[in-house]
């Protein structure tokens, strides 16, 4: 269940440029350099484009960052604060996802390697053991759906050996997408100092798995049954419901938008975190991230708000 804290606070370092095109002509050399070239779509000519001025709008008090693209048209609707640096909680798990669905077969089956636990015990997880076998596509339920953190490291494991390579691979791939403002430090959110991003930078990576249906597939759903062997070959269940209360039906979208799916994130510094991508009347895509809620109903008031403006 998500549970909104208040208490969040934002990182000391701040956005430093001032566009998208500037950071583009700055950046180009090196980040194509870095980049594969079937995967470079950090052109300003794709992706919206927010001027500084612009988004020192503040027009949302009870939250940090508000963004709203019409993904279609790559227009920008709404924008406050979308360069300041901030904690994106478990919004993280988009990048793991992506990842994922990049470099692994749905069907593969990840054998884990060690208990996977974490100093907070209330950390989300469905805490997968050592010798534990389970799908990459039950994993993937349990890191969307219900937003389990061992299930991320299982996925950063199963992509790069480790979860400090795979931390690597994640920083690498946010630069290939142009999300400079963004240091990743582990594969789920859980708060560490110098793990950041900024809305911007999460709406860049976020348009990047959105063109993953799998993604959607499961971020779409409500709830999900996942099942998996344990190490002496016995079966595993676990139901779980989804953290995004829209989907869960508490809160209810503006007239005529359409829900496709998204990430929620919360930590007491992180605030509550959302990340959506809906539909219009029309069928235009648009992209949403509200970032530090100051509590979960300000949060789902500022995107209903917000996604008011689709139509």
């Amino acid at each position: 269940m998500m549970i909104a804290l208040s208490g969040c606070q934002t990182s000391a370092k701040t956005g430093g440029f001032t566009s998208y095109d500037e950071h583009y002509q700055k950046n180009e050399t090196t980040l194509k350099e870095d980049a594969l070239s079937d995967r470079w779509e950090s052109r300003g000519s794709k992706v919206a484009v927010v001027s500084k001025e612009k988004a020192d709008n503040n027009d949302y008090p009870e939250a940090k960052e508000v963004l709203l693209v019409n993904n279609t048209k790559n227009k920008v609707i709404v924008s406050q604060k979308v360069f300041d640096q901030a904690y994106p909680a478990s919004t993280t798990k988009i990048m793991t996802a992506l990842l994922t669905l990049e470099n692994l077969n749905l069907s593969q089956v990840v054998t884990i390697k060690h208990d996977i636990t974490f100093p907070d015990g209330a950390a989300v997880a469905i805490h997968l053991k050592k010798g534990d076998k389970i799908t990459v596509e039950a994993l993937l339920n349990a890191l969307i759906i219900m937003s389990a953190n061992d299930a991320a490291v299982a996925l950063g494991e199963a992509v790069a050996g480790s979860e400090a390579n795979f931390v690597k691979m994640m920083n690498k791939r946010a630069k290939e997408l142009g999300a400079t403002n963004t240091h990743f430090a582990n594969p789920n959110g859980l708060h560490l100092s110098d793990h950041y991003s900024t809305a911007y930078d999460l709406y860049l990576i976020f348009k990047e798995v959105a063109k993953h249906n799998e993604f959607f597939n499961i971020a779409g759903r409500s709830s999900s049954r996942i099942e998996y062997l344990g190490s002496k070959g016995e079966q595993k269940i676990y139901d779980m419901a989804s953290t995004n209360q829209y989907i869960a039906g508490t809160y209810t979208l503006p007239s005529q938008v359409y829900m496709i799916g998204g990430k929620t994130g919360t930590t007491t510094q992180a605030g509550s975190c959302l990340i959506l991508l809906t539909k219009n009347k029309d069928g235009e895509e648009f992209i949403s991230v509200v970032l530090k809620g100051v509590t979960k109903s300000a949060l789902y008031h500022t995107m209903t708000d917000i996604l008011s403006k689709e139509n």
